[in-house]
């Protein structure tokens, strides 16, 4: 059985998001049905809606931070009852049985995962839709509880940014006393460098505008690096314990594997796509690596919230009407946010 609900998305690469009608399965015995307040916007997203990672099926309706309330659970669910407030990241299933998932690293399903939107949708056919809509039903292993001690309009950034900044500095056991470097100052940058600093790592922000000094500091960042500056980089060569790169597209490498010490990490978590050529004796000399993470996994999203109800920790958001989705493409694609676009889902049902 189907439910039709309304929803907002793009038929074809080159249009604007509309409204929509779109179908929900519903509720099976697994399954939690969640009234969608909330929908984060992700880079992501616009990467998708405008097909440039190719693959792209439409219509698309994307959204992945998904902030709302549980409307209705099935038989099988014992975590969560009706009216509880919780929250749907970047995945809605996995395989649930190779070795990625049995460790709790889902994301990395050997199988595949199965992507919030733009995924093989096994139980209605055709592909997932997203949380650019009214409702949403989920397998109740993918449902994450939001503490009820933080904004739950800026919490939804958390599902992707937050996880996606947070898995890196846990996996690479980011303490305190360490040097860490947040490269880029965004959507998932702010939130490197919140992470780092509720951490007690010493935080410096890399960027090439010094006009963003203030906003870093503001943020959690002790010192900030502007990359730019060859004699201040120089002063940090050799000192990091860990670097964040968010930058979203291919750069040059070198400067930053310079900031290194030996033995140490940086991570990318932003360029999907390749990056411009570097020296391979910078890592050889120092025994540098160069590493990639994904998202999280649903236990450690549920930790990071967890983490986050304790320290206060949100994304910096501006709230927008659905009404206004194309517009803030426009002022994603320009940087022109401060830090992450969430969208007022009830401005969808009105």
């Amino acid at each position: 059985m189907k439910t039709i609900i309304k929803a907002y998305g793009a038929a074809d690469a080159k249009a604007d998001l509309k409204p929509m009608s779109i179908e929900r399965r519903n509720c099976g015995d697994d399954d939690v049905k969640i009234d969608i307040m909330y929908c984060g916007v992700c880079h992501s997203d616009i990467h998708t809606v405008r097909n440039d990672w190719k693959g792209s099926k439409y219509p698309v309706v994307p959204g992945h931070e998904i902030v709302g309330k549980v409307v209705e659970v099935g038989k099988n669910v014992t975590k969560f009852r009706q009216g509880d407030l919780v929250g749907v990241g970047c995945m809605v299933d996995s395989c649930q049985h190779c070795a990625s998932c049995e460790e709790g690293l889902e994301q990395y399903c050997e199988n595949g995962m199965t992507g919030t939107y733009n995924s093989k949708d096994k139980h209605l056919g055709g592909h997932t839709l997203g949380g650019y809509s009214t409702s949403i039903v989920v397998n109740k292993e993918f449902v994450l509880s939001i503490p009820d001690t933080i904004d739950p309009k800026a919490t939804a950034p958390l599902l992707c940014a937050g996880i996606t900044t947070w898995s890196p500095l846990r996996h690479w056991n980011v303490k305190k006393g360490d040097k860490v470097g947040v490269i880029g100052l965004g959507g998932l940058g702010h939130m490197g460098v919140k992470f780092a600093n509720a951490l007690g790592a010493h935080v410096v922000m890399i960027t090439t505008s010094p006009d963003k000094s203030k906003d870093a500091k503001a943020l959690g960042a002790h010192e900030v690096l502007i990359s730019k500056n060859m004699d201040e980089m120089r002063k940090h060569k050799n000192s990091f314990d860990f670097i964040l790169n968010t930058i979203p597209v291919g750069h040059e490498m070198d400067p930053y594997i310079a900031l290194l010490k030996r033995d140490a990490t940086m991570v990318l978590v932003g360029a999907i796509e390749p990056l411009k050529p570097f020296h391979g004796g910078g890592l050889i000399g120092g025994r540098k690596r160069i590493a990639g993470s994904l998202i999280g996994g649903i236990k450690e999203t549920q930790e990071m919230l967890d983490f986050c109800g304790k320290h206060n920790i949100v994304s910096d958001i501006e709230l927008i009407d659905m009404s206004t989705i194309n517009d803030a493409y426009e002022r994603v694609i320009i940087s022109d946010v401060k830090y992450r676009f969430v969208i007022d889902m009830a401005t969808l049902k009105d």
